[in-house]
């Protein structure tokens, strides 16, 4: 079968992550021919290193964007593909007229937003990353809602698969200091609020001088989140909050750390490493994943909405309990990582996604349901807009 995957722009990215490893696996383990088109950057390095054909697309800041379509149907028309896959209502936006309406080629959707965006298609094969979404989709009328959830190569993110030394000697981590990791995108919109609140309890706990937090990303944010950690320094009298910059291979970071703070496919990665996590989200959410909070977390996601509190007590609560014991880092890291092999490995989330790739190929396009779908998610564009210019 020959699949299209229609990406996000190439930019370092957990959800860049996750599409790339599961075309390798599409490629690799159901045998499919593969192709790949999004817009360039620098994650197309990660393509190419697992060997997979790559078609750029011009960039864009909206969509739907009529450069990008004239382009996507010239693609669709010289490879002929059985299947597109779609990754987010962004690319779903510059896809659907040309290879749904016109083209008429099955697609697959997929979301990996702790949302359910209005602007997806109702009547389309649509993925959701939770068991909670996939429920507000169904209720909201997403007639083929699925669940997929943020895949983990295991093999590739493994205890023994990276030598921590290098990333701890580089950065001056001594080998008795606790190393706390974040591993984000330094944006302002869902991620800067953990990172400062994480280095608010690095703050309240700093009389501690093994504590240490590394920030490995780069992002709009990161002038502002740098300033942030300079007075933290000053307070603490050391250089307890460092940023590495953006890592194309993050492992170094998840390999060094002895705790890793973070959300969604990030902390997946982390308990991938037999890391002890604390989950983090907004409005102060932060909690450990252990035995107690599995449920919670397997139902809702790596991720939640707290109540506000700006005590921020639970982050600081959990880094504490961490920080002052070395055996729960160490039966939470193993219980992480065992959690992640059975619930999150991409052999089964790529087995998954294989069978409704295949699904939709052998399922026609009817014309009624896709025209549907285009006008729903049109006129709801076009509101949006004009709703943005008042």
């Amino acid at each position: 079968m020959k699949v299209l995957i229609f990406g996000h722009r190439l930019e370092v990215g957990g959800t860049q992550v996750n599409a790339i490893e599961l075309s390798a696996y599409l490629r690799d383990a159901c045998g499919h021919q593969v192709s790949y088109f999004a817009s360039a950057g620098p994650m197309q390095d990660l393509l190419d290193s697992a060997g997979i054909n790559f078609l750029p697309l011009p960039d864009t800041k909206s969509h739907p964007s009529v450069a990008r379509m004239r382009v996507i149907d010239e693609i669709i028309r010289l490879e002929r593909p059985d299947v597109v896959h779609v990754w987010d209502w962004p690319q779903w936006l510059d896809a659907f007229l040309g290879i749904q309406l016109y083209r008429k080629v099955p697609v697959v959707v997929t979301c990996m937003s702790m949302v359910v965006p209005s602007l997806l298609p109702k009547r389309a094969l649509t993925t959701f990353g939770t068991p909670d979404l996939v429920n507000q989709a169904r209720a909201a009328g997403f007639r083929r809602a699925e669940l997929i959830v943020p895949p983990v190569d295991v093999r590739l993110n493994a205890p023994d698969v990276i030598d921590p030394t290098a990333f701890r000697k580089q950065f001056g981590i001594a080998e008795q200091d606790v190393l706390v990791v974040t591993v984000s995108r330094l944006t302002d919109w869902m991620k800067s609020e953990s990172i400062r609140r994480t280095m608010d309890a690095v703050r309240a706990l700093g009389s501690d001088p093994r504590l240490r937090f590394a920030i490995v990303g780069d992002g709009t944010a990161r002038s502002d989140l740098e300033g942030y950690a300079r007075g933290v320094n000053a307070e603490l009298g050391r250089e307890a909050i460092i940023f590495s910059g953006a890592l194309l291979d993050p492992r170094p970071g998840y390999a060094a750390a002895d705790i890793v703070v973070g959300m969604g496919g990030s902390a997946m990665r982390g308990m991938a490493f037999s890391k002890p996590v604390i989950v983090v989200g907004e409005h102060g959410f932060a909690d450990l994943f252990s035995p107690e909070t599995e449920e919670y977390f397997t139902f809702n996601g790596m991720y939640g909405l707290g109540d506000g509190d700006p005590s921020n007590k639970h982050l600081t609560a959990a880094l504490k309990r961490l920080l002052e014991s070395p055996e729960e880092r160490r039966s939470l890291g193993d219980f992480a990582r065992q959690y992640v092999e059975r619930h999150y490995s991409i052999d089964t989330i790529g087995q998954k996604l294989n069978e409704l790739l295949e699904t939709a190929a052998q399922s026609p396009v009817r014309l009624r349901h896709v025209v549907h779908d285009a006008v729903r998610t049109a006129s709801l564009a076009v509101a949006g807009r004009l709703a943005r210019r008042h």
